[in-house]
């Protein structure tokens, strides 16, 4: 993977000291990364990233005044471009659709190691989004469980179609490739992989990948 040539700005937030002085450690090598600012509550976050905007933000879920997935639904509002990196202990499939879906770029583990965080936080600052097994076994499981449900609450709505090219894309989407990955594969440049991506976004009203690849889940345009 390609790496920026601009330094990335990243922040931390995080109720646990020991936790964040564990992550500045171990980042603190990247000559490509500098940590601006970490928080250790919610409302210290929306306060300092209102005046310091960093790239990236590795947040926690579970923190004291504001939590992760209120305080996610309050930063897309006014930060749009910046990618959020979740490490949290939970590990439930619910918790981490809920999250993909209001915005998350990734969701890591809190025992992932720290060449997966720095390599999440590149491939989000270049792809958007980072896919890893946690986020796709997540996304297709919760989706494959309530396909009973969603038959019988929508039995007469038809599913948008996408033609073969969209549809290969999709299904590459879901087998966890990345946007040069696909490009190579369909022999299109990357930006025209990207113009499809979101394209496809909009024919589904979908906001995120993620809600791209739960309507290809639900109609079962991926296996």
């Amino acid at each position: 993977m390609s790496k920026t040539n601009q330094v990335i700005k990243v922040a931390l937030a995080d109720d646990h000291k020991i936790f964040r002085d564990g992550i500045k450690v171990a980042l603190g090598f990247k000559k490509d990364l500098k940590i601006v600012w970490e928080a250790e509550d919610g409302k210290e976050l929306l306060h300092k990233i209102a005046i310091k905007k960093p790239d990236v933000l590795l947040m926690d879920i579970r923190m004291p005044e504001i939590d992760g997935i209120n305080a996610i639904e309050l930063l897309r509002k006014e930060h749009r471009d910046v990618k959020i990196i979740v490490l949290s202990m939970y590990d439930d499939q619910q918790t981490i659709t809920k999250m993909m879906e209001n915005g998350a770029n990734a969701y890591l583990s809190k025992t992932t190691d720290p060449d997966e965080i720095y390599d999440a936080i590149l491939t989000c600052m270049s792809e958007e989004f980072y896919f890893n097994q946690l986020v796709n076994q997540a996304v297709m499981g919760r989706l494959i469980n309530k396909r009973t449900t969603t038959k019988r609450n929508l039995p007469n709505k038809i599913p948008v179609t996408f033609n073969e090219k969209e549809l290969r894309i999709l299904q590459l989407i879901g087998d966890d490739m990345n946007t040069q990955e696909i490009s190579k594969e369909v022999f299109l440049s990357p930006r025209t992989i990207e113009s499809i991506r979101q394209k496809m976004k909009e024919k589904v009203g979908a906001k995120t990948i993620g809600g791209l690849l739960m309507y290809g889940v639900r109609n079962k345009m991926i296996e």
